[in-house]
């Protein structure tokens, strides 16, 4: 074959091919676009916050050491159910025993001082009251002492007694008078004894108390070697054993916690919920809790506590606790608490759960996906204008064409009409319209691709078939 037959056969088929993708382009074009569409119905719009955590107790606590020493004994493991003052774990205590028990004996010898100082003071007490009896008994004999002397100097100066019988009764009336001054005086030594002795018990009251502050102090101490549950519940962690040396007073460190007690009668999905969904979480609102341990089992809830300071997702620390001013997205944290959690869940486990933040029931709403904007500049293009058409001279007129407008396109009998509408409640996959359709239009939603891309009045072809029908067939 000449090369001149080749060029003519070679220009037909090059002929031929652009004629064929011509007729094709055209046909296409006579039969519209493929979309798919869905009817405009009524159904209840659920709006739903979904957000991701991990299970936890509403209350726990991580028992610390109070106390520096060596893990002697552990009376739990994890997983036990302890009561409320159950002792749970001791450390080593020779020390504070020992001062225990010298305190207790101080207190002992203390307390015995008081009992000798005490019955001093009654003993002093009974001599008092014997010395006032001899003071009285005294001063009555004087006085009788007193009268036989009178009588007697009487009858002496009458030369009627003997001299001898008159130095008897005055002898006897000095005698007495003697014997009153010594019984005053020992009621004076009575008193000083009492007041003695009184001041010596006062002094062993003070150092019974004294002692008695030092046991509590020391007793304080013996017990901080104990640790007590403050609450009953589950022991959840126990990252020690016997013979571990712990010690008191430091954060976040290994060797100052002893275990974790939950209280696992209350069992909550904490989880940080988007900045931009937290304005419509409120509290009471119930929730959908899946936890990846329980894979076929939906859970009840409903939400107990929002937080108020917002996180940040990276650090995982407050906004206000950051040095540094970020615009970084941050989380609010969001508690539910399950209505009937199961016996065998545990704390930590993952969970992820459906907050359902309003409910519209039996309302006008279609496929979110259906929804779209143009501006009023691309409603008025038609097919075949110029993409890069001058903007008008007017300014007024050029913002109002560049105005976005929110709204779906019909099916209008094989033609793709726009239809501004205004949209209420959102929900998980569906919208509610307020106004602008009615219930059984038919709205175009998708594909995505010509979504963006179809214009008004566009003539479309509707093919609702799934990927896979075609293929089964």
């Amino acid at each position: 074959m000449s090369g001149k037959w080749k060029i003519i056969i070679g220009v037909g088929l090059a002929v031929l091919v652009a004629g064929a993708i011509y007729g094709g382009i055209k046909y296409k074009e006579g039969q519209g676009e493929k979309v798919q569409t869905a009817r405009v119905v009524r159904q209840d719009v659920v709006s739903i916050v979904t957000a991701t955590g991990e299970i936890r107790p509403l209350n726990y606590i991580n028992i610390g050491a109070n106390a520096q020493g060596r893990i002697t004994d552990l009376l739990v493991k994890e997983g036990d159910r302890v009561n409320k003052g159950q002792i749970l774990a001791k450390l080593e205590s020779v020390q504070p025993r020992a001062q225990l028990t010298s305190q207790q004996a101080s207190i002992r010898s203390a307390e015995a001082d008081a009992a000798a100082q005490e019955a001093a003071s009654v003993a002093a007490q009974d001599f008092i009251e014997s010395a006032k009896a001899a003071i009285s008994r005294s001063k009555a004999q004087l006085e009788q002492a007193k009268l036989d002397f009178e009588r007697a100097q009487q009858l002496f100066d009458a030369k009627l007694v003997a001299r001898q019988e008159f130095d008897s009764k005055k002898a006897a009336f000095d005698v007495a008078a003697a014997s009153v001054r010594e019984a005053e005086a020992s009621y004076s030594r009575a008193i000083a004894q009492q007041k003695q002795a009184a001041a010596g018990v006062a002094g062993s009251q003070r150092r019974i108390a004294m002692a008695r502050a030092e046991l509590t102090r020391v007793e304080d101490m013996v017990e901080r070697t104990h640790a007590i549950s403050p609450l009953a519940g589950m022991v959840t962690n126990l990252p020690v054993k016997v013979g571990e040396i712990v010690v008191p007073g430091i954060q976040n460190s290994a060797a100052s916690l002893i275990m974790t007690i939950a209280d696992m009668s209350v069992i909550t999905a904490e989880v940080k919920v988007d900045e931009t969904d937290i304005i419509n979480v409120k509290l009471d609102q119930t929730a959908d809790i899946t936890i990846e341990a329980f894979p076929d089992t939906v859970f009840k809830g409903r939400v107990i506590e929002i937080g108020n300071t917002a996180i940040l997702r990276t650090s995982g620390l407050a906004s206000s606790q950051s040095q540094i001013s970020s615009d970084e997205a941050k989380d609010f944290k969001v508690v539910v608490a399950l209505d009937a959690p199961p016996a065998s869940i545990r704390p930590g486990l993952s969970c992820t759960v459906k907050i359902e933040t309003s409910r519209k029931p039996n309302v006008v709403a279609l496929p979110l996906q259906a929804l779209t904007t143009r501006t009023k500049a691309d409603l008025e293009k038609k097919e075949g204008d110029d993409e890069k058409d001058t903007p008008p001279a007017d300014p007024k007129l050029a913002a109002e064409l560049k105005k976005e407008l929110t709204g779906v396109f019909i099916n209008e009998n094989g033609i793709a009409k726009f239809v501004e509408v205004q949209t209420g409640a959102t929900g998980s996959t569906e919208i509610e319209i307020i106004s602008g359709l009615n219930e059984g239009a038919e709205v175009i939603t998708g594909p995505y691709r010509s979504l963006r891309t179809i214009k008004n009045g566009a003539k479309i072809q509707v093919d609702n078939k799934k990927p896979g029908d075609a293929a089964a067939k």
